[in-house]
């Protein structure tokens, strides 16, 4: 049955006190515009044991605007049933999958004796699945070696380094480990340190014009990955500081979004938010410095204009991208900073135009050799018709090496695009949007994970613990693999 929660009780009573009115005909749910809130409602309402007419108020932007409209054009309960509907499975489900389970992995193992709790989850558990699989795959994996061939050539402009590679490659599906440019026989590479040692080498040159759009907006999963990259946040730090920074601070907005636009009348509030920055300077303490400036950039040139790309109401659930509320940060510590700074700076740079830069591929080719450079980093320039000496040829031999344990960035993108792993086409549509669990409540099936000792965070990787892989083992044993799947 239905309890209070003691710390909001007194919320609770108060709500009940003003639904029970005797001069209230009808009660407006305003909570959030989507499943969950739709969820809280119902709670809260058969709780109180209320049956009074409802309508729904539905917004998905705050501004003073869309709320006003949104009263003018509330919609009937009744068309929010199938929702309701939705809110309510999610929640049994949790609760008929996680008890259950949980009740009936912890009697079978502690079937010769004691308690050997064993608790098993909807989301949880085919999380531990992905993190057993890659475990598996590492410890079951065999490096093979193979090498590779470096060239130094010496130009007018200075030297450049290429690499070898077989131009008739092929990529192969079934060995990924297979490329252009690894040799697997040690004295295939050392024919073409001898055939390149001394020569000269003709030089052909692709440049190409390219382009890299601004990233988009930050949604909460987005977020605690790069932070957790950037600074190894964990995905629970990174929540509990967004959270801090919207609840205590006021700087930024609602965290816990799956969404990374903005709604479509957001524009004029947006225009004010990068106003206000671009007035500050450096009399602004807490405020990063070079912010001012890039956002007077974006206000002086009217980039703030109608883009679908950012301001997408198709593309806002229950709440949209987190963004600055325009409030000037005061007294943050340190990590606050780095992630009001992070989501500030995205904010800002999400409506200037796109990078534009020139791509150069340089092969230099000796006889039938063929090398390759330009990919990463800048190269010296080479002159038309102009050849390279080679400078020095080197051998390097190095092994194939497992795939990488999962991180807390890398599982979150898993979870995020489990549906891939989901093999009925339906299923897999309808994960797509989602994923394992909600932006919401990852961080927490990770740390609930460690807390159940079937995960080990150790320090950038987690990895699963002996106990994590024999249950994975056990329900595989069981015929029970549906616990295991991204599709339960």
């Amino acid at each position: 049955g239905l309890q209070p929660i003691e710390k909001t009780k007194d919320r609770l009573n108060l709500l009940k006190r003003l639904m029970k009115r005797k001069d209230v005909d009808t009660i407006i749910n305003a909570c959030d515009a989507g499943r969950e809130g739709e969820l809280i409602f119902y709670l809260v309402k058969r709780i109180c044991k209320v049956n009074k007419p409802v309508q729904r108020l539905w917004m998905q932007s705050m501004t003073n605007q869309a709320i006003q409209e949104a009263f003018g054009r509330l919609r009937e309960a009744r068309d929010m049933l199938p929702l309701e509907n939705a809110a309510l499975c999610r929640s049994e489900s949790d609760w008929l999958v996680g008890i259950n389970g949980t009740r009936a992995m912890t009697a079978f193992n502690s079937r010769n004796g004691g308690f050997q709790r064993t608790p098993v989850g909807r989301v949880q558990t085919p999380t531990l699945a992905l993190l057993v699989a890659r475990e598996k795959q590492i410890r079951a994996f065999e490096s093979r070696p193979y090498w590779e061939v470096y060239g130094d050539f010496d130009v007018k402009a200075g030297q450049y380094r290429g690499r070898w590679f077989n131009p008739a490659h092929k990529k192969d599906a079934a060995d990924p480990h297979l490329r252009a440019e690894r040799i697997w026989a040690q004295a295939e590479a050392e024919a073409i340190e001898a055939r390149c040692t001394g020569k000269i080498g003709v030089v052909e040159e692709k440049t190409k014009p390219s382009k890299q759009a601004s990233p988009l907006l930050y949604d909460l999963t987005t977020l605690q990955r790069e932070a957790n990259s950037r600074f190894g946040f964990s995905a629970k730090n990174t929540l509990g500081i967004a959270q801090a920074l919207y609840e205590r601070h006021k700087v930024l907005t609602y965290p816990r979004t799956d969404s990374r636009c903005l709604p479509e009348d957001y524009i004029q509030q947006t225009q004010q938010v990068l106003s206000r920055f671009s007035q500050l300077d450096h009399t602004s303490p807490g405020f990063p410095q070079d912010l001012p400036k890039h956002a007077g950039h974006a206000v002086a040139n009217n980039l703030v204009v109608p883009n679908k790309r950012i301001f997408n109401n198709a593309k806002v659930s229950d709440h949209f991208a987190i963004s600055p509320t325009g409030e000037i940060p005061k007294g943050l510590k340190e990590q606050e900073m780095k992630i009001y700074d992070m989501v500030t700076r995205r904010f800002i740079a999400v409506f200037y135009p796109s990078a534009e830069y020139a791509v150069t591929q340089r092969i230099t080719k000796i006889g039938e050799d063929h090398l390759s450079s330009g990919k990463d980093g800048e190269l010296v320039p080479v002159n038309q018709g102009e050849d390279a000496k080679v400078a020095a040829i080197e051998v390097v031999a190095k092994e194939t090496k497992p795939p990488a344990r999962y991180g807390e960035a890398t599982l979150l993108s898993a979870m995020e695009t489990a549906g891939k792993f989901v093999g009925d086409e339906e299923l897999r549509s309808a994960m797509s949007e989602r994923g394992l669990g909600t932006p919401a409540t990852r961080a927490a099936t990770i740390e609930g994970l460690i807390y159940d000792k079937y995960v080990n965070r150790v320090e950038k990787e987690l990895m699963p613990t002996q106990q994590g892989i024999q249950l994975i083992d056990l329900l595989d044993e069981m015929g029970t693999t549906e616990l295991c799947s991204p599709e339960m």
